[in-house]
């Protein structure tokens, strides 16, 4: 027998077991749909919060307040050592700048900021830092080794609302990762415990088979071919539902974080990516699914 004619026939036999079982096959391909509808939405919101921390992550600036009467010169020098060793961009703001960025950030204070002749405010260098240097315990120590420099008064980086966001994503990342977990093997489960059923009522069929000389792969096929159209099933109904709740809430949730944000670049909550996931995931489930039950069956 030719492989197309194998192929032909393990199609043929995994068709006329889902007509044979269609109510356990509707089990499990609506077990695998919600189950990849929770991970696809779980995907979804862990993307939008990543891309919120993400745009605060890059707003992230440690401002060194210099030393009253600090030569612009070492304060130059101070400059491009940080760009040099760290990273980023550092930007000298000048006393005078300072005290004219506070009369427009408060108003209603404008006409008695007007009255200084001189500033009273400290010269700083604002370094917005680059992505590898925005964690908390690198910020720190930063911040340790700059408190150390002569020309340094002070130096202020958000640690409360850096380790804030900081423990969000991590909380984020544990979080899915163990629903992750969680939703993989009840889904497994769940698709193998069907397919044992479907394979228990069929039992006498390849009983026939193993009798007249079929190997184990020749039975095992018609299953994996069920499994996965059950995976690639619930995956199209997940990514359905998906699209259907992004649909009807999108505008309002993209509406609120773009205003969180200040920002005019759309996020999107079902992406093409996160689509071809919850197929290839679905096909994946459905196949370790049926090779376990199968498996598990001709053991015995």
């Amino acid at each position: 027998m030719s492989i197309s004619s194998k192929l032909g026939s393990a199609f043929r036999s995994a068709a006329q077991g889902v007509r044979h079982g269609p109510f356990v096959h509707a089990v499990a391909v609506l077990t695998l749909a919600i189950a990849l509808f929770t991970l696809g939405l779980a995907r979804s919101v862990d993307g939008l919060v990543q891309a919120m921390l993400d745009t605060l992550g890059g707003s992230v600036t440690v401002t060194i307040y210099l030393e009253d009467q600090t030569p612009d010169a070492d304060a130059q020098v101070l400059l491009k050592t940080l760009e040099e060793q760290v990273g980023g961009t550092a930007v000298l703001v000048p006393p005078r700048t300072s005290l004219e960025r506070l009369a427009r950030e408060l108003p209603e204070l404008s006409g008695l900021l007007d009255a200084f002749e001189d500033s009273p405010l400290p010269a700083s260098i604002e370094h917005t830092m680059p992505e590898s240097h925005r964690d908390p315990e690198v910020l720190r120590r930063l911040s340790d080794v700059l408190a150390q420099v002569p020309a340094v008064a002070d130096v202020d980086w958000g640690e409360e609302s850096v380790t804030r966001l900081s423990a969000i994503a991590r909380g984020m990342r544990l979080g899915g990762l163990v629903t992750f977990l969680i939703v993989l093997v009840a889904t497994v489960t769940v698709v193998a415990a069907t397919l044992q059923l479907a394979i228990y009522a069929r039992r006498e069929e390849i009983e026939i088979q193993k009798l007249v000389g079929a190997t184990d792969r020749f039975v095992r096929v018609p299953f994996v071919i069920e499994g996965l159209m059950q995976g690639l099933l619930g995956g199209a109904l997940a990514l359905g539902a998906l699209l259907l709740l992004a649909h009807l809430a999108a505008p309002r949730i993209l509406g609120l974080v773009d205003f969180l944000l200040a920002t005019e670049t759309r996020l999107q909550l079902v992406s093409p990516r996160l689509g071809l996931e919850l197929l290839g995931g679905g096909a994946l489930l459905g196949l370790c699914g049926s090779m376990l039950a199968v498996r598990r069956f001709l053991r015995v």
